[in-house]
């Protein structure tokens, strides 16, 4: 299929995700043109709180073709990612757009028309590659116009050492409120709430020692259907039943949710520890706000100096792909992990679903997956332009051929004629 004057592939994002697809299109000579809003590679990351380490192990939170340092130990620290995707963004033969911002995207024939903050492209094929993670998203509880004290996201959770001495309430305890959590068990605040509706699915980030996630690709062999039992016996076995200090275990099995959702297990890493010993308490759902205080589902209200929402965060991907069917009812990819959208031909997502090894290796393996497929598509164009000087060549090699053998039989029948004259 040939794409007169259009860009072979574009990619949405310059992220893990953007970067491994771009390097795996490159290693099969595919032209690639990435699309980056910001100004920088790996911006997200640098917005992240300073002492954040990934909770994946070192040997997973690596790109193909790029090694991870060890310098940091098992878990990779935050300005090491960004040195990282820094270094493959430089390696990579392909062109990154700085501060260009997707605006709209429309399908047009047999390909895409994207228009940016600064003109207008159009591709073959459309790799998006913005993320999960792209907006943090707040709710709006009642009375909240009207509360007096700072409320924000995990996302600006900033130095840690600014919440010494003052009173927390962590609402949500998923992956990143088990971090922030964990980072907050590090220092003294005066007092730390955590505010649950159905629990997390938590896991120790040790066992003995032994760093838990490096056993992520074993638990790939296991069947679907054992793995959710499978780590709630892992978590029970680690920390018992953490019931009895108001924690409760969310109603969907973890690797189900990881499989249907893309939330990602907690890792505990003090958390449960300050939770035990009293330091901190689990206290129901949050449903709404006062001018100082708080409001739990059970009536009881509180009064934090700082309220941290570990709510989540939308794709972003609505206003741009909505109209095509290529989103469900939350704005997430129907086909998150670099599966052919039927009804949207040349369009990819990857970077939605982390699997059980972490985004890195996810990215790495999706964008192989997109590829491959890219690779396939383009054949039947190539196959088409090389197809007569193809075939001339066979009639030229097929013409050769005969012309040899005759020769060879005609001077077989000459020797066998002379001996047979001369006997």
């Amino acid at each position: 299929m040939e794409y007169p004057n259009m860009n072979d592939t574009i990619v949405i994002g310059a992220g893990l995700s953007g970067l491994a697809a771009a390097r795996a299109l490159r290693d099969r000579n595919i032209p690639v043109t990435i699309l980056e809003a910001s100004d920088r590679v790996a911006d997200p990351w640098r917005k992240r709180h300073p002492q954040l380490r990934l909770n994946i192990h070192r040997h997973f939170a690596q790109l193909p073709g790029a090694p991870m340092t060890r310098n940091d130990g098992t878990y990779v620290r935050r300005d090491t990612v960004v040195g990282y995707l820094e270094d493959y963004a430089k390696a990579l033969d392909a062109e990154i757009r700085f501060g260009t911002r997707v605006l709209s995207v429309e399908r047009h024939g047999d390909g895409w028309h994207v228009q940016t903050n600064k003109g207008e492209l159009s591709c073959a094929h459309l790799v998006v590659a913005t993320g999960r993670e792209s907006i943090p998203t707040i709710p709006i509880w009642p009375g909240m116009e009207r509360y007096g004290r700072p409320v924000i996201h995990t996302a600006d959770f900033g130095d840690v050492t600014q919440y010494e001495g003052r009173k927390v309430l962590v609402v949500g305890a998923g992956n990143s409120g088990t971090d922030v959590l964990s980072h907050l068990a590090r220092i003294n605040p005066a007092k730390v709430w955590v505010s649950v509706r159905h629990g997390p699915s938590i896991l120790p980030k040790l066992i003995l020692g032994f760093p838990l996630h490096r056993l992520a690709k074993l638990f790939t062999y296991l069947p679907k259907w054992s793995l959710d039992p499978s780590f709630v016996a892992l978590q029970w076995l680690s920390f018992g039943n953490l019931r009895r200090f108001g924690l409760r275990r969310h109603r969907t099995g973890g690797a189900t949710r990881m499989r249907q959702e893309g939330v990602t297990f907690a890792l505990d890493d003090g958390f449960v520890a300050a939770l035990k010993t009293g330091r901190f308490e689990a206290v129901p759902e949050t449903v709404g706000f006062d001018d100082t205080r708080v409001e739990l589902a059970n009536g009881r209200r509180i009064d934090p100096d700082v309220v941290i929402c570990a709510t989540g965060y939308e794709t972003g991907l609505k206003p741009l792909f909505r109209d095509l069917g290529a989103l469900d009812h939350n704005g997430r990819p129907l086909h998150p992990m670099g599966q052919p959208d039927p009804d949207n031909p040349g369009l990819w997502f990857t970077g939605f679903t982390p699997g059980l090894a972490g985004f890195f290796h996810a990215a790495g393996e999706t964008a192989d997956k997109i590829a491959k497929a890219i690779t396939n598509d383009r054949q039947p164009a190539e196959s088409a332009h090389s197809a007569m000087p193809q075939n001339l060549a066979g009639t030229r090699n097929s013409l050769g051929a005969r012309l040899i053998n005759s020769t060879r039989l005609t001077a077989t029948a000459r020797r066998t004629a002379t001996k047979g004259a001369s006997q």
